[in-house]
């Protein structure tokens, strides 16, 4: 269910956006919008820098997580959820849920052209320096407006971003999104005020209501900002110390001070007699909204009072079950829908015993096994990522549950009988894989790999390819599992660095660039613990990749007892070839190459395998039974 709107800002912007730039100079000056470019500074002012904040509401789809937010801010899940009154891991959000988004404040020399009105004669602005990656059909004031929303200008894009041609920018190319900010003076420092929020005026908004929500004054708020209180516009509120945001109990309002009169919304004043087609056709499309708005939410009260349908748990008080649901729609047709009770029963009421590891466990489901993942709601992503997937060196989604007594997620995979490649390799108690059993277990993961990389759209990178994260099945066949932290695209660029130590690529790690290349070096790791049977980082913090460096250099004779040191005993033991071996820990090292784009494709990666002497199964056997995998 969508939050219900006075009028789509979409479409007030895009009005107001087609009215800045009419061609009549009265309707230019009527709605010329104060501080296009940026709000001045002077650079000498002894508060600045300082932390700012902006007030930010949570939008669907791209930005309904803390992660993708604080991405787009370049700030950490934390650092938004302790301000904005949110309960730490839950990050997934509601629509319009609102934050408040640290700022680094900074008085900016800037050398562009500052157009607009009355006393931005100067060359600083005071704003909050963004990174922004350009992507496909990025324009600066699409960013600006829906992924800002408003925070910042298309004209103080260029402004700051000199060198960039707005009308043709290149994917990939890195602009600075200037977010508005204000650092207080001595004076305002001196009344009490200890921070200035970024705030964006909506059309519902008056001085008044702002001042309330935010624990402020209006007399206070026009001090700083003037008498200009202009839709659309950011202004500043002078606080004290930090609101505590009410976070939703069911469906957050769209707005500060809203009113349930929907009329007025229409008085905004904004040049009828140039745009009243374009203003009729706006009250159109809301009525239609109206109506399709009460159609829906008279539905969902029906379900509510058969169903029950507010949920607690991951978001707090009452969250509107179908707005879960809602997220995973596209996932409905395709999984099974399990109800909490079948999985109750399954597991014994998810009792200790079923636990597979951590917060998988094992339950019998319809007469099968099957793996039952427990969850806090953040599961939204990773299923939209496995419904895109289908490989047979991927675990299987069977279906998924909604609790509606906690909110909390369930995903139900296929079992996988032989546990994973960690406790086969590092577990003294289990019996050693022989040299055929891992070099096809790596082929199975390279293959794997290879499909989500070169065969989805846009591509999946896995971003936590382990030992622990790969199955075998009961011919000892890899797969690979846990797609919790995947992310859908390439190149991408995050300040949220996950995953395991000692697996992650030294790029993701110092830049947070998530590419398919990480993966390649996860995997690299991966084929240095099958030919070692070491861990990836040992007690002593020792990361096993550094281990090999320089292992391939000198004569044969030197190379082949360095490369038996490094070896995994049990594999001295059952004689395997060490062609054989010093081919794949060739493949390993170029995987663990430090520049990323000199590390091989799985396309690549997959045929150098192959080329093994030992792989002489790929056509006839479908597997190994888990007695012909133990080494002699």
């Amino acid at each position: 269910m969508r939050t219900k709107h006075s009028l789509p800002l979409s479409l007030l912007s895009f009005l107001l956006f087609l009215l800045s730039h009419s061609p009549t100079s009265q309707a230019q000056d009527a709605l010329q919008l104060p501080n296009t470019t940026g709000y001045t500074c002077t650079a000498n002012q002894s508060t600045y820098p300082c932390q700012a904040y902006a007030f930010y509401r949570a939008t669907a789809p791209s930005y309904l997580d803390l992660g993708s937010i604080g991405d787009l801010f370049q700030v950490s899940r934390l650092a938004i959820s302790n301000p904005s009154n949110i309960t730490y891991p839950n990050t997934t959000l509601v629509p319009n849920q609102p934050l408040l988004v640290p700022l680094s404040c900074s008085c900016n020399n800037v050398t562009g052209n500052l157009t607009a009105t009355s006393s931005r004669n100067s060359s600083s602005i005071s704003y909050a320096n963004i990174s922004y990656i350009i992507k496909g059909g990025d324009t600066f004031f699409l960013r600006s407006h829906f992924s800002f929303l408003n925070l910042t200008t298309y004209q103080s894009v260029e402004v700051v971003n000199p060198n960039l041609v707005a009308t043709n920018l290149d994917i990939g190319v890195t602009a600075i999104f200037p977010v508005f900010c204000k650092c207080p003076d001595r004076t305002h420092l001196g009344n009490g005020t200890n921070y200035l929020i970024s705030y964006v005026i909506q059309p519902e908004d008056n001085v008044t209501s702002v001042a309330s929500f935010f624990g402020s004054t209006a007399q206070s708020i026009t001090e700083v900002n003037g008498d200009a209180f202009d839709p659309f516009t950011t202004i500043f509120i002078p606080v004290s110390s930090l609101p505590v945001l009410a976070q939703p109990s069911g469906t957050p309002s769209t707005s500060i001070g809203r009113k349930e009169d929907k009329g007025k919304v229409i008085g905004l004043g904004i040049g009828l007699g140039i745009c009243g087609v374009l203003l009729g056709l706006v009250i159109g499309l809301w009525v239609y909204r109206e109506k399709k708005w009460k159609k829906r939410e008279l539905g969902r009260k029906r379900d509510e009072e058969g169903k029950g349908g507010k949920v607690k748990g991951a978001f707090g008080k009452g969250v509107d079950l179908n707005l879960l649901v809602s997220d995973v729609s596209d996932c409905l047709d395709k999984y099974k829908v399990y109800g909490v009770e079948e999985l109750k029963e399954a597991t014994d009421g998810f009792d200790e015993k079923w636990v597979i590891h951590g917060s998988v466990y094992k339950g019998y489901i319809g007469g099968g096994l099957h793996a039952i993942k427990r969850m806090k709601w953040n599961a939204c992503e990773e299923l939209k990522i496995l419904q895109k997937v289908n490989h047979g060196n991927l675990v299987k989604l069977e279906g998924f549950c909604i609790d509606p007594e906690d909110g909390n997620c369930y995903l139900v995979y296929e079992y996988v009988e032989n546990g994973s490649l960690s406790s086969w390799l590092h577990d003294k108690k289990s019996n050693k894989l022989s040299w055929k059993a891992r070099l096809r277990i790596g082929i199975d993961v390279a293959n794997g790999l290879q499909y989500i990389h070169e065969h989805t759209r846009p591509r999946v990178v896995h971003k936590d390819i382990k030992s622990s994260n790969i199955l075998l099945d009961s011919t000892m066949r890899a797969k690979i599992a846990n797609f919790g932290l995947a992310k859908s695209g390439h190149n991408a660029i995050t300040m949220h660095i996950v995953g395991t130590q000692g697996y992650l690529a030294p790029e993701y790690l110092s830049d947070g660039v998530v590419s398919t290349k990480m993966d390649v070096f996860s995997f690299g790791v991966v084929l240095l613990e099958l030919i070692s049977g070491r861990e990836a980082i040992d007690r002593d913090g020792k990361l096993l990749w550094k281990a090999v460096d320089g292992i391939l250099e000198g004569n044969e004779e030197t190379k082949e007892k360095r490369v038996r040191d490094f070896m995994d005993g049990a594999l001295l033991e059952e004689s395997s070839s060490m062609e054989s071996v010093l081919n794949v820990l060739a493949v390993a090292i170029s995987c663990l190459h430090r520049d990323p784009s000199k590390r091989p494709g799985m396309v690549d990666i997959v045929y150098s395998l192959c080329k093994s002497d030992e792989f002489v199964f790929d056509v006839s056997e479908e597997g190994l039974s888990p007695s012909k995998v133990s080494a002699r």
